[in-house]
This record gives structure tokens, sequence and C-alpha cells, in this order.
């Protein structure tokens, strides 16, 4: 047995962003940038260490949102014209840099990265990511779990239970939907807790969950072995915590990995750099943004960067994979010389730090796996529901209320520039319950039953925890707060069709072809008495 555990849990979100009525749209890239810069690379290593028959467990998180975009079929058709997008540019960089030989080098591997990103969404994953996540399931070497469905932040919906349910169940059963079972885990958005929510994942048969370090730090019981084993909440769903150290190392720009003046430099993109007639066709309309062409690494401080160079860079990701996994060791060293249990180290981090914000950082998640599997036997890479197996016992007691955002409590989502939507959301909810009630449960005309269904999808949207979000640092604000004040709008002009028995059959089907999200989605969730 190992004398410890290391637990990676790669949290995978974006909000739901489609917009058909449009012929492109800027934030549709969010999407697209994630899945040529972190999904695909993360597939393409993780295939690659199961063809070599490498050991290794991992957890990742993928968010119902994305899951329904990356399942959606307008957005796989319009990612691969983004991506034939930026094979054409590419070859222009090509061509551009054929008289300087390290920049036109570089341009020949973003072609490439690029082909080979086409190669694998299209011939091997069939546009459907969800296909390759599932295989690396089915043999073993990774847990899936899921988060609610918009992602909406539980404790600011938990004066009214309805809506933390309906996001959990909805989330729950797309997800099962999609992979064919039931996850065992669950991230909660933005790592958000509240008194009471375990018995809703209980109900729902959810066996675990993550919390920021103080949420099982100050639990209603002192954890003896603070967040190096997992307590039990009071209805038996375990909540592990995070390791502030491990994850500290990696996230912080400032005093972790990805800030080495080596690694690729995010903030100089061509897409801001070259001439705008040239760039115009690749970029979003009239409005410079990143390409993913990126020729400088970080450098330093200041604004004058150096070219970019893969392999110092590769090495140095090799480096600090050693270095990381070196101190984790250590750690468990120690731990194990002081505790009765094996102890479990869980790293959760945003699955976009690695390959989007860190170029590297797919590359320096690879090197730590095969160093653990090869080079050391102190721990073992372990899955959160594989580490229950194992070690079956801890202390039971009750977290605080918590998120991992600034402060780490509610401030990022609550606060004078946010405070403007919970009323509404609270509102829409209400009105939701009543409608639901005033329907039943029986049969009911299939035009409203198809205009209730399409009021729990407005709401789920705007509910989401990344508009407030988005809202507070003030990048694409304007954006965020559409977003949240059209699904309001939406949602209140169904529920007065229906009130009204007025419903436009024609402008209904305009809203589920816009907001498309979860064909599951049932109202009676909202019942008082839901099936």
């Amino acid at each position: 047995m190992p004398k410890g555990y290391l637990a990676f849990v790669l949290h995978a979100h974006l909000p739901y962003v489609r917009h058909p009525e449009y012929d492109t749209f800027l934030e549709e890239r969010w999407l697209f940038e994630a899945i040529t810069e972190t999904y695909i690379p993360i597939i393409k290593f993780l295939n690659r260490l199961i063809e070599e028959d490498v050991s290794f467990k991992l957890t990742i998180s993928i968010s119902p949102s994305l899951l329904a975009m990356m399942e959606d079929s307008l957005l796989q058709e319009r990612y691969l014209a983004h991506l034939c997008g930026l094979i054409e540019l590419s070859e222009k960089e090509l061509e551009r840099t054929r008289h300087d030989p390290h920049f036109h080098w570089l341009a020949g591997m973003y072609r490439h990265l690029f082909m080979e990103a086409r190669d694998i969404y299209v011939n091997h994953c069939n546009g459907k990511l969800s296909s390759s996540l599932k295989k690396f399931y089915e043999c073993g070497a990774i847990e899936l779990i899921t988060t609610s469905a918009t992602h909406g932040l539980l404790p600011l919906l938990s004066p009214q239970p309805k809506a933390v349910v309906s996001q959990i169940v909805t989330g729950l059963k797309y997800f099962e939907r999609v992979f064919g079972f039931r996850p065992q885990g669950m991230w909660l958005p933005e790592c958000g807790y509240y008194q009471g929510l375990d018995k809703i994942l209980r109900k729902e048969g959810i066996r675990f969950f993550i919390l920021e370090s103080h949420g099982v730090e100050y639990a209603s019981t002192t954890p003896f072995y603070g967040v190096y084993t997992p307590i039990y909440t009071p209805s038996g769903v375990a909540a592990f915590g995070r390791d502030r150290a491990s994850t500290k190392q990696v996230w912080s720009a400032r005093e972790g990995f990805p800030g080495d003046p080596d690694y690729r430099e995010f903030y100089q993109d061509i897409g801001y750099d070259l001439d705008f007639d040239y760039i115009r066709p690749y970029i979003a309309g009239d409005i410079r943004v990143d390409t993913g062409i990126k020729y400088y690494r970080i450098t330093g401080p200041t604004a004058w960067k150096e070219p970019y160079h893969p392999e110092i860079a590769k090495e140095k990701a090799a480096q600090h994979a050693g270095d990381f996994l070196h101190k984790r060791i250590s750690h468990i060293e120690y731990l194990d010389s002081v505790m009765e249990t094996a102890p479990i180290v869980v790293a959760p981090f945003d699955a976009e730090l690695f390959g989007h914000w860190w170029f590297e950082g797919p590359q320096w998640l690879d090197f730590v796996i095969r160093k653990a599997a090869f080079d050391q036997n102190t721990l073992e890479l372990t899955t959160l529901s594989g580490y229950l197996d194992r070690h079956p016992v801890h202390q039971t007691g009750t977290p605080c209320a918590s998120t991992w955002g600034h402060k780490g409590y509610f401030e990022a989502w609550l606060n004078g520039k946010t405070d403007w939507i919970y009323p509404q959301l609270h509102e829409c909810n209400r009105r939701m319950e009543i409608l639901a009630a005033g329907k039943g449960k029986g049969r009911i005309p299939a035009l409203t039953r198809r205009a209730l269904n399409q009021c729990v999808r407005e709401l789920l949207l705007a509910q989401s925890s990344d508009w407030p979000f988005i809202i507070n640092n003030g990048t694409s604000a304007e954006y965020a707060t559409r977003r949240i004040k059209d699904h309001v709008a939406r949602f209140h002009y169904l529920a007065d069709s229906i009130e009204n028995n007025s419903i436009s059959k024609e402008y209904l089907s305009v809203l589920e072809q816009m907001d498309n999200i979860f064909p599951n989605a049932d109202y009676r969730i909202f019942h008082p008495n839901p099936p």
C-alpha cells in the first residue's frame, strides 16, 4: 500500500453561449478556444498515456452547460469552421514569416497543432468530445463527475430550496443522458457550500464533493487530520478539502509555475500585434481578439518579450513536474508519520488553466503522471471514490459555508455591482413554483407543457454563476448583464402567456431553438410533490 494519495480534479466548465440568431458571435469563441487549447490537448495526452500502458487515475468534472455545448450540432459546425480558419491563418503566417527561421518554425508548430486538433475532433471524436471522455472512464483511467445544471451558486439560491434542487437534478439527469450513468461525485459550483446542501446531494445519490480548505477546517467538528482526509456530513456524504500548497504552486502566475520566464506569454497574440486588415478575417468582425498564435515567452515583468522556445519550455515543464512531485512526496512522508490513516492530497483546478491559460500545462500534467507512475512508490494517484473505497472510515462534521472565490465566501458574486440580480432570480423561481403547482402533474396541453419546460430553461440559464462573476470582474460585463435580463424577460413573457392562455407557438418555437439547453428539463420538479 502507498503511504498516501494524490488526487487531481480538473473542473471543465463554461457558461452556455450559443447564438443561432447570428452568423458568428464573439463569446462563442470562449468554447472554441477551450476546445483547441485545453480539451483536445488533455484528450491527446490521456490517450497517449493509455496507449503506452501508463498507470494513472484522474478525476474530470464536466459541467452540464459545457457538455450541452459540446453535444450541440450547430456549435460543432461552427467550431470546425473556426478551426479551419486557424489553419488558414497559420498557413498565411508561414508565408509571412518565411524570412525569419524561428518565427517560421513557430508558425509551422501552430499549423501542426491546429491540424492535429481537427484530426482528433473529426476522426477520433466524430465531433463529440464526450465519446473520448467516456472511453477513458470505461477503461478505468478517469472518474467523471459533474456540477449543477448551469453552475448556479447554490448558497445564494438556497432561500428557495426548489431552485437548488432543480439545478442539481437537471444537471445530473443531463449528464446521465449523455454518458449513460449517474456520477458518484459533484463539483459544487465555485465550491460553494451551505449547511443542509448535503441532504439534497445524498438524496440524488452523490457520494462526495470538494470544498475550499476552510469549508472543512472550520467544520462543526475540528477535523483531526485537516484537509488530508475527508469528513462525512451528517447525511453521510464525504467532503474533501482543497490542499492549498499543491494548488498554489500550480495556479499562481506570480508564485507558481505558470509565471516562469520560459513559458509562453498569454497576453501577446498576433490578433493584437499584426495589421488589422491582415488579421480581420480571423477575428470577431471589427474587434481584435486572441487567435491562439503567440510567438513570445513571458521573459519578465516588463513589456519587452523574447521569442518563445518550445523545447526549453518543455524542459522547464519536466523540471517543475519533478519539483511538484518531490514536494508532495515529502509532504506525504511527513503526514504518514503523524496520521493513523493514509492521507490524501486533493489538488482541484479549473481545467482551462491547462493549455489555455498555461500553454505548457498539459505537458506538465503528463510529466507528473509519468513520474508518479515510474519514479517513486510513496504516493499513488487516485480518484476520490477510489480513496473512499479503500479508506471508508472518517470523522463526521458539518462543513461551514464557503467558496473558493475571493476572500473565501460570496463577495465575488454578491456585491454592489451584482445585488440587483438575486431579487429577480428569486421572483422568477417563486413564480415558477406557482405555475408548476397550478398546472399539477397530470395531463396538460402539449403546448403548455412545452412553455413550462422552456420557463425552466430560461430560469436555469439566468442563474449561472458566471454572469455575476463576469460583471464583478468587468470583463464582458455588458454581455453578462444582457444575458441575465434576456432570460428573465423571456421567463416572464412565457409565464404571462401561460397564465393568460395566450401562448404563441411561433415565439415559443423560437425560444426553444435559441435556448435549447437540456431537452430533459421538466417543470414538475418545481411542483410541491415532484414525481
